[in-house]
């Protein structure tokens, strides 16, 4: 089998998933983005998969992205997406190749995210990323935490506040998670209506995240199969 018959195998049963999940939740499969996790993948899977129908893209590390979305620059429709924690130093550099951050944990990073996309002349979308189990060594903004930060970033000027992020902690049931986190985005709606986004769910829960509101499934493994060790 050759690689694009084995990546459009593996997403005919991606999107199925994601079709029955929106079926037995009664939403339009419309409402869900599927995001391609392609983090430590050759820039040739990425092309097929754009090939294949797919516009979003998702990497975590910050010299691996712009490396990789310096080749494909010929993919116009491409859209890219930080999902991997990120220093505030490297927020100049996110800010050339990144489309939307779905990462942002704190003041401090927003903050010099602002920066880098005011010194660039654009807006920079992002995602509030969440730790519903208040666990921020992994990652993410406590829920207490959740509107001063949201401030912070719709007070910017730069950044554009879509929506909310989180990773279903190991302590949770996936489910209890994205319930929690849709009460956040929930919440979040009514003072900052351009966050409509809740970004949750990957390759093995997708279908929870689904059905407790999930409009972005981020899936890799999936996708793409086993992780690879080292990038390419």
């Amino acid at each position: 089998m050759s690689r694009r018959e084995e990546l459009a195998a593996n997403l005919a049963e991606v999107e199925e998933r994601i079709a029955k999940a929106c079926e037995a939740a009664h939403r339009d499969r419309a409402e869900v983005m599927l995001l391609a996790v392609t983090k430590t993948w050759p820039a040739s899977d990425v092309e097929i998969l754009y090939e294949l129908g797919l516009r979003n893209f998702a990497e975590n590390r910050d010299q691996e992205a712009g490396d990789k979305v310096g080749q494909l620059r010929h993919l116009v429709e491409a859209r890219w997406h930080m999902v991997g924690r990120l220093q505030r130093n490297k927020a100049k550099s996110v800010v050339e190749w990144a489309d939307q951050v779905d990462s942002v944990d704190s003041v401090r990073l927003a903050e010099a995210l602002a920066r880098a996309a005011r010194a660039k002349g654009k807006k920079l979308d992002v995602l509030l990323q969440v730790s519903i189990d208040g666990d921020t060594s992994r990652g993410g903004c406590a829920v207490p935490d959740v509107e001063e930060l949201a401030g912070v970033i719709t007070r910017s000027g730069d950044l554009i506040l879509r929506g909310a992020m989180t990773v279903a902690p190991l302590t949770m049931k996936p489910s209890q998670a994205f319930e929690a986190l849709a009460s956040v985005v929930s919440g979040l709606r009514d003072h900052h209506p351009t966050a409509t986004r809740v970004s949750a769910g990957m390759s093995g829960d997708l279908e929870d995240a689904i059905s407790h509101g999930s409009t972005c499934v981020r899936v890799g493994t999936a996708l793409l199969g086993s992780r690879r060790l080292t990038s390419p």
